[in-house]
């Protein structure tokens, strides 16, 4: 029953991207470029984003479990740490290079957009170093 809620949940979020256009690479950048023709409509659907995120948070932070019955684990984290902010910038430079980030660059993909099998494939290649070296830092 989880696959089929997670399935349902990731479906609901890729129609999300097509219908507002985030899975066109071509938009994200027009946001990126405030010296060019900018587009500020990614603004509004991050805008959108965060609202649903925080009411989602409010309700999970008075749950100990899901409307499912099934166990709710929120981040604990409050540091800003070195790795943290390295991570962050790596992204940041990584979207604004291909105007892609993990989600939108999977729904892409299905789409058929070539330049999303180039991005799917460095990230692979990316999260398969960082596997690499945080099993031998864990071993250090």
């Amino acid at each position: 029953m989880s696959a089929f809620f997670a399935l349902l949940a990731g479906l609901v979020f890729g129609i999300g991207l097509i219908v507002s256009g985030m899975a066109n690479p071509a938009k994200v950048l027009a946001f990126l470029d405030l010296a060019g023709p900018w587009d500020p409509s990614l603004a509004f659907v991050m805008g959108g984003a965060i609202l649903v995120g925080a009411v989602a948070f409010a309700v999970a932070r008075r749950r100990t479990v899901s409307l499912l019955g099934w166990q709710i684990h929120l981040p604990t984290a409050t540091q800003l740490d070195r790795r943290l902010v390295g991570g962050s910038l790596l992204f940041g430079i990584g979207w604004g290079i291909a105007g892609f980030c993990p989600g939108p660059a999977l729904v892409a993909l299905g789409m058929g957009e070539h330049k999303a099998i180039v991005f799917v494939l460095a990230m692979l290649a990316g999260m398969g170093v960082f596997e690499v070296a945080e099993r031998s830092r864990t071993r250090a």
